[in-house]
């Protein structure tokens, strides 16, 4: 080899071009690293130009600070976004540059729609289960209450907004929806009347059945009063307690 000019030409130049790619990558570091290139200033926008309602300036700091890392170069977009998805609220997050030492985060905030199950959690308008202040999300009106087993959240979502909409010829509303792990519905409405729906063999099951206690519920509630539970679980009928219900004795009849 040594006798072997070309190859030792092209070993020296390639040995040479390396040393030149090294030169480069580390001056390119050296540069990166310079102190104007600092993370100065982190732009907070909404994703639907919409106002934030619950994410402000405190809640960001306290859920950011100290976790993003790196300057305009370094910084792990990747990792900016988890540390905002994190903040309570914070639906979604997207993370862009603007040079020379400024991050632009804008967010889209989740909308309470409910609480989910026991635990204090909230359940969006899109289906979302998170967690967040409870108080904050009942600043303006009590919010309904929605439960069933993972992975139904939507469902239970649009069983709602279905239920909302069959009730209304009676002027009542659905205040809870619940989904049994036997996936039987039960719904309570706003007058204090829990509503045992069952489980839907087919697709207009649930609706038939709300449907009977519709058409026979102005009879029905000026007949009963204080009426706490209705169970519609039966072909042609329905079963129900009240508060001092009383069945009327049987009348005895001369002999």
């Amino acid at each position: 080899m040594w006798h072997d000019v070309k190859a030792l030409n092209a070993t020296a130049s390639g040995l040479f071009a390396l040393a030149l790619l090294a030169c480069a990558a580390g001056g390119v570091w050296w540069v990166s690293q310079r102190p104007v290139f600092d993370l100065r200033t982190i732009r907070v926008e909404t994703l639907d130009k919409t106002e934030l309602k619950h994410v402000n300036h405190l809640t960001l700091r306290n859920g950011t600070q100290g976790r993003i890392r790196g300057n305009f170069f370094t910084a792990n977009l990747e990792t900016v976004r988890q540390v905002f998805e994190a903040v309570p609220w914070v639906r979604r997050a997207t993370v862009r540059r603007e040079w020379p030492d400024q991050l632009i985060v804008a967010l889209e905030e989740h909308e309470a729609l409910g609480t989910w199950g026991e635990d204090g959690r909230l359940l969006s308008t899109k289906g979302d289960v998170f967690t967040a202040n409870l108080a904050e999300a009942e600043e303006d009106h009590e919010l309904p209450g929605f439960s069933g087993p993972d992975g139904s959240e939507k469902e239970v979502l649009a069983r709602y907004a279905e239920l909302r909409k069959w009730f209304e010829p009676i002027k009542l509303a659905p205040e809870s929806v619940a989904l049994s792990s036997r996936y039987a519905w039960t719904v309570k409405l706003d007058n204090g009347m829990s509503v045992a729906l069952g489980r839907e063999q087919h697709h207009s099951m649930l609706k038939e059945r709300v449907d009977r206690l519709v058409g026979i519920w102005p009879q029905l509630a000026s007949r009963v009063q204080n009426i706490e539970t209705i169970d519609l679980r039966y072909q042609n009928g329905l079963a129900l307690s009240a508060t001092g219900l009383k069945i009327p004795a049987e009348k005895k009849t001369g002999k």
